[in-house]
């Protein structure tokens, strides 16, 4: 496995399948798993520790409120973390935001937009990442990024033609 998606509580799936869906559409193998900082603090430190000797290569941590699962997962290992804020009341994915932010220097998280766009994100800077030395991937993740150059030049001329009449 390549990369781990982990998520702080099973109600965070709904923001991650995007993560999930991104790495299947680049044949990224991936693990995903429910583990809380607070609530199974052992149990995520153990995965985090275990990770490199497990293949993982990439960490992805979706979190909401304190969000400190992604600083717990990078305290435990020296792979690359990458963390999705997570909305939720009462501040509406800012406190997470904030936390996956201000983690202390020597502990870095990546941090990637909030929500959904932010697990398709964090996905795509895993890709990149796994990239650097898989060149059968660097053109997947080009060609992908041709697709979507395509798409909005597809968009803009159906627009210029619409103006136009």
């Amino acid at each position: 496995m390549s990369v781990a998606v982990i998520m702080g509580s099973k109600s965070d799936l709904e923001v991650v399948k995007g993560a999930f869906d991104t790495l299947k559409e680049f044949g990224i193998p991936f693990v995903g798993r429910v583990l809380s900082a607070h609530r199974t603090p052992v149990e995520a430190a153990e995965f985090a520790a275990n990770a490199e000797k497990n293949g993982i290569q990439v960490i992805i941590c979706a979190a909401g409120m304190a969000a400190h699962l992604g600083g717990v997962i990078a305290a435990h290992t020296t792979l690359p973390v990458i963390g999705i804020p997570v909305a939720s009341a009462p501040f509406n994915g800012m406190d997470a935001l904030f936390s996956f932010v201000q983690m202390p220097p020597g502990i870095p998280v990546a941090t990637v937009s909030a929500g959904k766009a932010g697990a398709k994100n964090a996905a795509l800077y895993a890709v990149a990442m796994l990239a650097l030395n898989d060149p059968e991937l660097a053109k997947k993740l080009k060609d992908f990024r041709a697709a979507q150059k395509a798409k909005v030049l597809a968009a803009d001329a159906e627009l210029q033609e619409e103006l136009s009449r």
